[in-house]
């Protein structure tokens, strides 16, 4: 990228799965990284390899709070949120906070240092779809006082005060929404579908689906959303654009695929449905395509080899871990 080793860039939530992943793109762009996250649902393990550079630094700093960093900044990736449903039902008012505090402070930051802003919106601000595919112009069916409200709602209110900064004081904003992502470093037990039927494949128990596994998802390796964000950012365009893999595929036929490629002899099981989880996540990505050239480029099949072999490479002690938190009360009776 031209003239890039002249760039600085803020990514929050950089110790998470994502944000750790567009630290290392940057890194390798030339660019001077600073990264930022409170830690709550990250891990240092995922950026730490990038401390002994000179162009990288760390700030331990949650962005719901004032956001203060020193010197010129070029651009700003936000992507500091909880991310799966088991967090936001075991954080949900820093979930509400760090959508709504905590993009009106990086906000304010862009237009003080004259940054172009790229916020991280969700396929979830579509809700349960009554429209499928996906495309950006549908406005969504989301319950606002159901338990996944609190994250749903963080990422609407988040859009809607991006583009009034945009609107209203010109500031160079750009929002994607991100469909289901996967690859190296996603938390085992996040309670997300594919680290959860991976490490149960890999500690011999039974996969669990939940609802009889008819609903569908439309899985994006890491490389190919990072590219897409990458792309987005240096585009000139500021409403939203669907980024993921339309190839769409059922929660039981996923079940079988994991099977396979695990070996695992265990047999699937059924659970209820958690309460409003979305029945069809498929992107329309025709904007993608036409505004950024961008396509997905990593099918399933490798995809899912590459993150296999990451989660067996975790310790015993990683592999058994639970997270504390469950879907008490967030299961349908």
């Amino acid at each position: 990228m031209a003239n890039s080793s002249n760039k600085r860039i803020l990514i929050t939530g950089a110790a998470g799965f994502l944000g750790s992943h567009l630290c290392d793109r940057f890194i390798a762009e030339g660019y001077q990284v600073v990264a930022m996250d409170n830690l709550i649902t990250g891990d240092l393990r995922n950026i730490e390899h990038l401390f002994k550079l000179k162009e990288f630094e760390f700030y331990h700093h949650d962005v719901s709070k004032f956001v203060h960093v020193a010197g010129d900044l070029d651009y700003i990736l936000h992507f500091a949120s909880p991310a799966s449903p088991i967090d936001y039902l075991k954080i949900p008012i820093q979930t509400l906070k760090v959508g709504s505090l905590g993009t009106h402070n990086l906000l304010g930051l862009a237009k003080a240092k004259g940054a172009r802003i790229l916020v991280a919106s969700t396929s979830e601000v579509y809700g349960d779809p009554t429209v499928h595919p996906q495309t950006e112009e549908y406005h969504g069916n989301v319950n606002t006082i159901g338990p996944r409200g609190v994250y749903d709602e963080a990422k609407r209110f988040q859009e809607a005060i991006t583009m009034a900064y945009h609107r209203y004081h010109g500031l160079e904003t750009r929002i994607i929404r991100i469909f289901n992502t996967y690859g190296p470093r996603m938390r085992l037990n996040d309670g997300r579908v594919l680290p959860a039927f991976i490490g149960q494949a890999l500690r011999g128990e039974d996969l669990t689906v939940f609802g009889d596994g008819s609903q569908t998802r439309s899985f994006c390796y890491v490389d190919d959303l990072v590219e897409g964000i990458h792309r987005l950012l240096l585009s000139d365009y500021a409403e939203p654009v669907n980024i993921g893999n339309p190839d769409e595929i059922t929660i039981s036929q996923f079940a079988e695929e994991i099977i396979a490629l695990t070996g695992t002899k265990q047999k699937v099981i059924y659970r209820p449905l958690p309460v409003d989880d979305p029945m069809q996540r498929q992107p329309d990505i025709t904007k993608a395509r036409s505004i950024l050239g961008w396509e997905p480029k990593v099918g399933r099949a490798q995809g899912l080899k590459i993150t296999y072999e990451y989660f067996k490479s975790l310790s015993s002690d990683e592999l058994h871990k639970k997270e504390h938190n469950t879907f008490e009360g967030y299961i349908r009776k």
